[in-house]
């Protein structure tokens, strides 16, 4: 039940935030990152991950039953009670915390500041879908941080150049797109609600744009990876992975927008994003 809460039992939803923490990692100037680094943002990714989590659903509690994806979540079902979910969220929050007093002393300024700048889109997020018709854009502002604040914790700074900011805008751009195919799930559902998702807001023009964030997100990678001076192992793996993105998009079916098509395309996401950071990491060696 509380895994169900912290969303920990599907991890493509975890991993997918940690994979471009990877390529911030990666792509930073002092890559390969040591393992101490490394399993402080895998731990702070999963906590960071489980407080949004919370957050959404303390925001949808009453939306969630009425969607036929989310109708069986710990709060909407009332199996967890809302002070309940309360606490659990500052203590993760309190965690979540205590992981940047563990990382180099002289990055923990710079990550403090961007953990606290990073709490408002987090919270904003959930409840976006009632004001604003691209809530997807916010969610993709959450998942920059993925990249800002390993990148600080690495180097004690955000003087990352075209590397660093070329790896932030892919990251958006990607979490947009893949956050659009996810959202087509519960159109139906969030079109009684009155609620927004640019899967709605974009109609018949979401695969085109879609497809042209996946393109935009190889552009930028590989620009990132080449200011970097990446290995020539890279760009094989990266051909095919941008090949895989758009492979994905042709296979969707447009009339066929329930949760199974969402969730596999979700998940071969992780399995292409995961091919990148694996050809930065080849690369790196």
């Amino acid at each position: 039940m509380f895994f169900n809460l912290l969303r920990w039992n599907k991890p493509s939803g975890r991993l997918i935030l940690l994979i471009p923490a990877g390529w911030s990692l990666w792509l930073a100037p002092s890559a390969p990152p040591t393992a101490n680094l490394i399993t402080l943002i895998i731990l702070g990714g999963i906590l960071v991950s489980a407080v949004g989590c919370i957050a959404n659903d303390l925001w949808d509690r009453r939306i969630d039953s009425k969607v036929n994806r989310t109708k069986d979540r710990p709060l909407a079902k009332g199996s967890i009670r809302v002070s309940t979910a309360v606490i659990i969220l500052v203590l993760l929050l309190f965690l979540s915390l205590r992981i940047i007093f563990l990382l180099p002393i002289t990055s923990q300024s710079i990550c403090l500041k961007l953990a606290f700048i990073a709490l408002f889109p987090i919270v904003l997020y959930p409840s976006a879908k009632r004001w604003f018709q691209y809530p997807q854009v916010l969610l993709a502002a959450c998942w920059g941080f993925a990249v800002l604040i390993p990148w600080a914790a690495s180097e004690s700074s955000l003087n990352g150049g075209i590397t660093l900011l070329t790896c932030w805008l892919a990251t958006m751009i990607w979490t947009f797109g893949f956050d659009t195919v996810y959202a087509m799930a519960d159109k139906n559902d969030d079109r009684k609600l009155g609620l927004n998702s640019s899967a709605l807001a974009l109609g018949k023009n979401a695969y085109r744009v879609v497809s042209t964030c996946y393109a935009l997100t190889s552009v930028l990678i590989a620009i990132s990876a080449l200011s970097k001076g990446i290995g020539l192992i890279f760009w094989p793996i990266w051909l095919l992975a941008s090949i895989g993105m758009q492979k994905e998009v042709l296979s969707l079916n447009i009339l066929q927008s329930d949760i199974s098509q969402s969730g596999k395309h979700f998940r071969n996401q992780v399995l292409i994003g995961g091919l990148i950071l694996s050809a930065l990491i080849l690369g790196n060696l």
